[in-house]
């Protein structure tokens, strides 16, 4: 049986995140009685792109993880990345909400960008190398 410790605490982080993004939303329905849709309030928006972009990238980010674990057995390089991705998408959900901490947008957009730019290289040149 293989198991892979990288893969199976990153996708133990990407449910905790999205539940956190899920209940940020939740907040700001609840305080703005929105029930369905986005009632065409801004912070809500945010909030659900937030959520949307999350689930756009992790799942192909969760699978490079899963097949370069495989391919490299506990690289401690993989588990950094792995972390370094789930804290970049904290950021990016944070800096969603604008404000002083909106910078922290454009870095959890970089982080994800160079994460899965990163691990492609690093998927290829692994199947190169076999």
């Amino acid at each position: 049986m293989t198991i892979l410790p990288i893969t199976l605490c990153a996708v133990a982080a990407a449910a905790a995140i999205n539940i956190w993004l899920s209940m940020r939303i939740g907040m700001v329905r609840s305080a703005k009685k929105i029930s369905i849709g986005d009632g065409g309030d801004a912070d809500l928006v945010c909030r659900m792109r937030a959520q949307a972009n999350f689930i756009e990238n992790t799942p192909i980010v969760l699978v490079m993880i899963a097949v370069i674990e495989l391919a490299r057995t506990g690289n401690p390089f993989l588990t950094g990345v792995t972390a370094l991705y789930m804290l970049g998408r904290v950021a990016h959900g944070i800096g969603m909400d604008g404000g002083k901490l909106g910078s922290l947008r454009a870095v959890g957009t970089l982080i994800t960008m160079l994460t899965l730019l990163g691990l492609g290289v690093w998927a290829v040149s692994i199947a190169l190398d076999m």
